[in-house]
Order: C-alpha cells, then structure tokens, then sequence
C-alpha cells in the first residue's frame, strides 16, 4: 500500500517566511531604536555599541554561508527549524543580558537566526516561483522594510510608554511563536527547479560575474544599512525624530519593493542597481546637510535608492548565475553582512571621532551630536558613490553577460 504525498501549501510556506523576515526585520529596528537606553544603562560608548551591533551581522552571513553549504543535503525546513530555535534563544538571552559580553553572544544568536532565514527562504522562494525569481524574491523582501516600519513603530509607542528595552525585546517572541506555528509539521517541496549538486556550485562561484557581484554585495549592504543601523546616534539631535525617519525610509522601501515587477522589467536588474546607487549617493548627501524636517525629504530620497538594492542583487545572481543555486544566494547574502560586521564598529568610531573634533573646535554642546552625525553621513557617501562606476561598468557589458546566462 503506497502512502499519499503531503500535499504543499506554497502560500502558507511563502507566508511563513514573509513572517520569519518580519521577525528578522524588526531585530535590526528595535536594536537601532534601544541604543541610547543601552548607552545610558550599561555606560557604553559608540565603539562598544558599534561590536554589539556588529555582532548580529556577523551572525547573520556566519548563518548563510553554513546554510548555503548544507542546503543541497538538508533543504529550507530544517534551516526554518534552526532559525526559530535561534531566535527564541537570542532573544530570550539578550532579555537577561548583564553587560557588554552577554549581549555580545546574544546579539550573535539573533543575528544567526536571521541569516538562516536569508538562507532558507531565498532559494526555497526562487524555487517555488522559478519563472519571476527577481520580481517574487522583491516581494518576500518587502517585508524587511515592512518588519523595520512595524519594529520602528513598535520601540517608538514602548519608549513613550515608559517600557524599557527588554520589553521591547521581548515583544518580538510574538511573531516568532507565530512563523514557528506556520513551519512546523509543514511539508516542504523538493528542490525541483535548483541546482542541486554542491560541487556544480562551488565551482560556479569562480565566475568572474559571481565575485564582482560579491564585492559590490559589501558595499550594497554598507550604503543601505550602515545608515538605517545608526540613525538613532546620527539623527538623535538633529529636530527628526530617528525612529519616524527610519518608519519612513522603510515604509517607502515597501512599497517600492512591492511594486518591483514593472520596475525590473523595464530597466532590467542592472540598470536598477545603477539607479539605485545614484539616488543613493545623492540621498545620503543630502542627509548630510539637512536638518530639522528637511531631514524627512532626504530620508524619502535615500529610500527610493536602497530599496531595490538587495533583494536584486539576490535576484540578479539566481537569474544570470543560476549553477551557483543555493549557496550562491548564501554566499552573497553573507558577503553584505559581514561587511557590516566590520564597519559597524568603524562606522562608530567615526562618530566618536567626529564628536571629539566638534567640540575641540568648540562647536556649541548643543550641535556637537548634529556635526558629529553629519560628517559620518559624508563618510558613508562614498559607498554608494563607488557603486555608481561599478554599476556603470556592469550595465555596459551587461548584453556579453545576459547572452551567456
């Protein structure tokens, strides 16, 4: 007597994992928007703030790149699995947090929860929906953006309330209780339409396409959230509220990323990436000399240029790298927050540099934090700056590229 399949649910496996980002997503906020109360309670400085933060994006490419290997032989559900259990433990450990080390594993464990939902869900999405892998993978990435509104709104309502910053934490267990409910007992599809052999994909990522990609993923990564990580010190006193500037810049990130189809379709993946470095580079300068509610204007035209960045990097090298599979999304994923593993304690330091110097120079105690916050930004510029020339080069060749994909 043969058994009947379990028959797949996509849509509840699609939602699950729209869920496990939003948990994801909100993590990056809440962390962004607790910074001062971790400052102020622990006695930390930007420098140790920056390793706590970089701690979670270190965790997070440690996951995809271990996830990316193992994927072929273990498949999306048991990344999901790990995920959840990682992220109930980070949780629950950065809660009970005492000081500067225990908060650094814990911000680890969370960060390592999130890369194996990058890493799960990416290929588990470009399988499902193989025909429009770039326009449904701008759709599951909708909620990142989507997660950082809710996570923003969330630690703005809780501050003025007067909850600390471990309830603010722990009102993330929610929507992991839930996607934990949605995945397990779930059956999930084989890997039909990927590449599945491990040493096909390894040796694809010696293309020299997959490596320039790989490159730029670094940097990507920097010029979006080497500002959206630090907006609570940068724009803390500057008249914005940090938290609403974040909602915003995320909010029009979802849009844009729901909308993505068209968008990708008429300029293809390239010509969306130079755009996007463009209006990038021009958003950050303009933050860098705004102020007041000024600082809402640029905040919406850095929006429109990070929003397509990296889900169509991820889109980009599932479509015209598809032997990497798996592990090249992985790895490529990885490659973006690793980077900020290592700039975010830079990217502090550059902050407290600047502080030093503003008040050396005597600028008035009340617009140290605006000046200090305002050279970073001129700093963070030359991120996206650099993009334009690399996206430029790509977009020129890119007929010799999408004619061998």
């Amino acid at each position: 007597m043969t058994s009947t399949p379990a028959i797949i649910n996509p849509q509840r496996l699609f939602m699950a994992c729209c869920i496990a980002l939003i948990v994801t997503a909100m993590t990056f906020a809440i962390r962004a928007g607790i910074l001062t109360q971790l400052s102020a309670d622990f006695n930390f400085n930007n420098t140790q703030l920056g390793w706590i933060n970089g701690m979670a994006f270190l965790g997070f490419p440690v996951a995809m790149m271990f996830g990316g290997l193992i994927y072929n032989h273990v498949g999306a559900r048991t990344l999901m699995y790990l995920a959840f259990a990682c992220h109930l433990l980070g949780l629950i450990m950065t809660i009970s947090a005492t000081g500067f080390w225990s908060l650094l594993l814990s911000s680890f464990f969370i960060g390592f929860a999130n890369g194996s939902v990058e890493a799960a869900c990416n290929p588990l999405i470009a399988d499902i929906y193989h025909t429009r892998k770039t326009a449904m993978l701008n759709k599951f990435h909708v909620w990142f953006p989507g997660g950082i509104v809710i996570g923003a709104l969330v630690s703005t309502l809780m501050t003025k309330l007067g909850l600390g910053w471990q309830w603010q934490i722990a009102i993330m267990i929610i929507p992991t209780i839930i996607y934990g409910i949605m995945i397990f007992g779930q059956p999930f599809p084989s890997m039909a339409n990927s590449e599945t052999s491990t040493a096909t994909n390894i040796k694809a990522l010696f293309s020299p396409l997959f490596i320039f990609m790989f490159f730029c993923m670094t940097v990507t990564a920097a010029s979006e959230f080497g500002t959206q990580q630090w907006v609570d010190r940068i724009f803390g006193a500057s008249g914005a509220h940090p938290m609403l500037v974040l909602a915003l810049v995320t909010g029009l990130m979802a849009l844009g990323r729901f909308f993505a189809g068209p968008i990708v379709e008429a300029l293809n993946p390239v010509g969306v990436l130079l755009m996007s470095a463009i209006v990038t580079t021009i958003g950050i300068y303009l933050l860098s000399n705004a102020s007041g509610g000024m600082i809402y204007i640029a905040a919406m035209v850095f929006a429109l240029g990070v929003t397509y960045f990296w889900p169509t990097m991820i889109g980009f090298i599932s479509e015209y790298q598809p032997k990497t599979g798996a592990l090249g999304m992985s790895l490529l994923g990885g490659a973006g927050m690793f980077s900020m593993s290592m700039w975010n304690p830079v990217i502090g330091g550059w902050l407290d540099d600047a502080k030093a110097e503003a008040i050396a120079k005597g600028v008035p105690a009340e617009a140290v934090e605006l000046t200090a916050g305002q050279a970073t930004l001129q700093n963070l510029a030359l991120f996206p700056l650099f993009l334009i020339f690399a996206f430029g080069f790509l977009f020129l060749i890119r007929k010799r590229f999408a004619h061998n994909k």
